[in-house]
């Protein structure tokens, strides 16, 4: 399809009669501007000018941050408050001034008297998240691997980083009330019906809110500031989407004969008229047959006096439900480039092959190819960046060794190819397969560390204690070849099995010149030495926050989704976790000793103090000890809280969650635009100075970070890039890294909806994580899903939701299954065990979670169990699945 948004004159396209965009609420409607004689009338307020927005800024009279819009309710959106403070909330789509998800705005704060008031009994507050995934991967400290089909992110550092790395920047914001609420109103009404007259939301006497209702009146923690987007700095939106096209309603306007509606399956992006040029060419006279049909629309002007963007159809992607469809339009609406490499990149490979490491290049670096030097990978992964060494000393001590893999030297500064690789930023990884960030050549053969092929690394060694106390370090360039290419699974049990004498049949092929033994004994050492490396950590105050992954079997011949399975995350992960953490912690103090103004570091700030301290206020009322002095404590009152029955981790993986809520991204910076050193420390992992190195395959930072550490060893001339361009260069991977985030949890998300259509329904025991006033959030045991449990779609005859202080409750009444029964009283609160049912919902592809009706015998599980605890469980609920315990 052709770009023809020229064929559409955006100024014409206002409202067609029957046509409705995202229905402004009755905030809008009070801020739209009074149409000036003769003209249209505007429905979003004119952009202030740049030389305005500048000022106001300066004098503190605007706002600037990332729009985030809530994924559940569009209509409400939020930027974080510059002070850390509650967030400031932006209601309706008129006053959010046709910016997108992500956009970074300029917002003007509403009068007082137009600020919200938060009613502390939560009746009628949506505690839910106001982020796309309810757990973002990596806010969750050091955590689990993702096991991929082809290729995997496996390496180390980023499972430590996991959660609190690359958290989305919607991450833990405030939920404030729909005070509208019509739809909660509706879901109430229905619900009250329903039982016969019972109110369906009640509150308790304790939590009464206060008579007054102006804002003006009232203290500022019972309010919430809102705010209407006055400019749009930058469009971080890649203004694309995914959705559905339909004729218009109206056929007799004249657009019915131009225009088509293009529906995004995404609500927070507007609908857009498309030209009917851009439509298959028989979509008028059988648009029943396009009903079905997934197509990419891309955004190109949204006018001040039409609810509706307009756009071109940039390409129709086939039948929605299908993976390879469904997984475009997720790369495209995340900006992925997925496209082959330019003639121009591909010319600065090396050319003539087989490539072989020259003499002169040789001559160069330190020559360890005799060392037993192996990796430790996914079985499927092919982009091997890290290798590991340890060699016993005379003197009983250990020389050990992290060799990654010399990206730098293949791309080199302002060629074709590292333009690519910068813009790429990442790799990202699909459940199905990976979209790399270099072409193949490098990816999986010249720069992946294969076993028994000589290649370059940029080594870090250390001599350490048998309990891993660093008596040495040095840094250098170094030719390696690899004797072994372990999987997680061969190194486990090796560690598992240390007596064992291995057969040739249970492990890959193995270089002559090292034998299995000492392997075995290399991979044991390292795990001895990582333990008390591990532990020292945490107690110099780490913390970890767990998640649980979801992995799937597939097809061989359909790549449909056969299974999924919990991914384990055992010793041969953490063993690796450990040296790579050593090694990026001992790459940074090098680097920014070496170029305080230039060095590329990675910080990840302190939780956000209020939603910290909603959260203390919440664990102490439901009575749970929690610590939240500092990432140390908080990890060590995690690990204690829980007792050892069998569903301790899944309320582990509950309070994770919540504690996921307050934290913060880490970040990419250039310590010369940050005059503060304190503001460079690692919160999670407790560090002064923290850089990603290890992984230059697969993310671009990293190799900024080997050409400044080559520098900085006086190997190379220095980087060309001033500390202005690193700092850009460091959003810009903070912007693709978040992207690429969600993007692996859509492809997670594909997957598992696809095999709920195939499989299901799926029966699971659940852990209820958060409760709303007509819904609430459970974790799904045996697959680690989160999902929202709608009131209004189980056969109730009513329910009754309270606050006991800050503990929300909902008592659900359940309808008999006959005359001759009783009603089934349920009752739901953060950490119940619950059963539920998973059922696809068909096109669009989506699942639902239904609960199962109780037996008549009531049943709640308590936080903290009492010996005789197992007794109180209903004996129809099954174990907990592989991975929790």
């Amino acid at each position: 399809m052709s770009n023809s948004d020229s064929r559409i004159n955006p100024r014409q396209l206002g409202t067609p009669r029957g046509l409705y965009a995202a229905v402004p609420t009755s905030g809008d409607r009070k801020n739209r501007n009074k149409p000036a004689r003769g003209k249209k009338k505007s429905i979003f307020e004119a952009y202030m000018s740049k030389e305005d927005v500048s000022a106001g800024l300066k004098r503190r009279e605007l706002i600037q941050g990332p729009l985030r819009i809530n994924p559940k309710k569009y209509h409400e959106a939020f930027i974080p408050s510059p002070d850390g403070t509650r967030d400031i909330f932006i209601d309706g789509v008129v006053a959010r001034n046709r910016a997108l998800n992500g956009d970074i705005v300029v917002v003007r704060l509403l009068p007082r008297e137009q600020w919200k008031v938060i009613k502390p009994d939560g009746s009628d507050k949506e505690t839910e998240a106001t982020h796309e995934s309810d757990v973002p991967e990596d806010m969750l400290g050091t955590c689990v691997p993702r096991e991929v089909a082809k290729g995997d992110a496996k390496s180390p550092d980023v499972i430590i980083e996991a959660q609190f790395d690359d958290n989305d920047a919607e991450q833990g914001q405030d939920h404030l009330p729909d005070t509208l609420a019509h739809d909660i109103k509706k879901l109430s009404l229905d619900t009250a019906e329903k039982a016969g007259g019972m109110g369906a939301v009640h509150r308790t006497k304790q939590e009464e809110v206060p008579k007054v209702n102006d804002p003006r009146l009232l203290p500022d923690k019972f309010l919430q500031r809102t705010a209407k987007v006055v400019y749009i700095l930058e469009k971080k939106h890649s203004r694309a989407a995914t959705g559905f096209i339909k004729l218009l309603a109206d056929k007799n306007s004249e657009l019915f004969k131009k225009c088509a509606m293009f529906s995004p399956v995404d609500h927070r992006v507007p609908r857009a008229y498309v030209s009917l040029a851009d439509c298959p060419s028989d979509f008028v006279a059988r648009p029943e047959d396009y009903s079905n049909m997934l197509f990419i629309c891309r955004i190109v002007d949204w006018k001040e006096d039409s609810n509706f963007a307009s756009g071109y159809l940039a390409k129709s992607l086939g039948q929605a439900g299908e993976i390879e469809p469904e997984t475009e339009g997720i790369l495209t609406e995340y900006g992925v480039d997925f496209s082959d490499f330019s003639p121009e990149a591909l010319e600065c490979l090396p050319q003539s092959l087989p490539w072989v490491i020259s003499p002169g290049e040789m001559a160069k670096r330190r020559d360890l190819r005799k060392e037993c030097i192996f990796t430790i990978d996914p079985s499927t992964a092919k982009d091997l960046d890290d290798a590991l060494s340890c060699k016993q000393l005379p003197d009983g001590n250990f020389e050990v060794g992290v060799h990654i893999a010399d990206v730098s030297y293949f791309v080199l500064e302002e060629t074709a190819l590292d333009r690519v690789a910068s813009e790429r930023a990442t790799s990202v990884y699909l459940v199905q397969k990976v979209i790399p960030m270099l072409p193949k050549l490098l990816c999986e053969e010249l720069c992946s560390l294969n076993p028994m092929r000589d290649r370059l690394t940029f080594s870090v060694m250390w001599k350490v204690t048998p309990k891993g106390k660093i008596l040495d370090e040095w840094f250098g360039r170094t030719v390696i070849c690899s004797c072994a290419k372990l999987s997680y699974d061969h190194a486990q049990s090796m560690i598992e099995n240390p007596g064992k004498v291995f057969s040739p049949e249970e492990l890959p092929p193995v270089s002559p010149q090292h034998s299995v033994d000492e392997i075995q004994q290399a991979v044991l050492n390292l795990h001895r030495i990582a333990q008390h490396l591990r532990k020292q950590r945490f107690i110099d105050g780490a913390l970890r926050l767990d998640q649980l992954k979801l992995s799937f079997t597939l097809d061989q011949e359909s790549g449909m989704p056969q299974g999924c399975y919990i991914y384990q995350y055992r010793d041969s992960n953490k063993l690796v976790e450990e040296f790579m953490l050593l090694a990026n912690m001992a790459v940074a103090h090098q680097i920014y000793r070496s170029f305080p103004e230039q060095a590329l570091l990675r910080r990840h700030p302190p939780p956000q103090s209020k939603l910290l301290n909603d959260l203390m206020e919440f664990c102490h009322q439901v009575g749970l000890e929690i610590d939240f002095s500092s990432a140390g404590s908080l990890h060590k009152s995690l690990n204690e809280t829980f007792g050892a029955d069998k569903y301790s981790g899944a309320r582990k993986e509950v309070l994770t969650n919540m504690f996921s809520r307050p934290m913060q991204m880490a970040l990419y910076f250039c310590t010369g635009v940050l005059k503060d050193e304190t503001l460079f420390r690692h919160y999670a992992l407790n560090v002064p100075f923290y850089t990603h190195f290890t992984s230059p395959i697969r993310r671009y930072a990293d190799v900024v970070v080997h050409r400044l550490l080559s520098a900085s060893l006086g190997i190379s001339s220095p980087i060309k890039m001033e500390k202005e361009a690193i700092q850009r260069q460091a959003e810009h991977c903070n912007d693709r890294k978040m992207a690429s985030k969600r993007v692996q949890e859509l492809s997670t998300d594909l997957f598992f909806a696809i095999f709920v259509r195939e499989c299901g329904p799926l029966e699971s025991e659940a852990m209820v994580m958060g409760v709303l006033n007509e819904a609430f959030d459970v974790l799904v045991l045996k697959f680690g899903v989160q999902k929202r449990i709608y009131c209004n779609a189980l056969p109730l005859l009513g329910f009754h939701f309270q606050k006991v202080g800050r503990k929300p409750e909902l008592t659900l009444m359940w309808e008999p299954e006959s005359p001759e029964q009783e009603s089934v009283s349920q009752e739901i609160t953060i950490f119940t065990l619950v059963e539920v049912v998973l059922k696809s919902d068909g096109v669009p592809l989506k699942y639902s979670a239904l609960l199962k009706r109780p037996s008549t015998e009531k049943f709640h599980f308590a936080l903290l169990p009492r010996q005789e605890s197992d007794h109180n469980l209903s004996p129809r609920l099954p174990c907990a699945s592989q991975g929790l315990v």
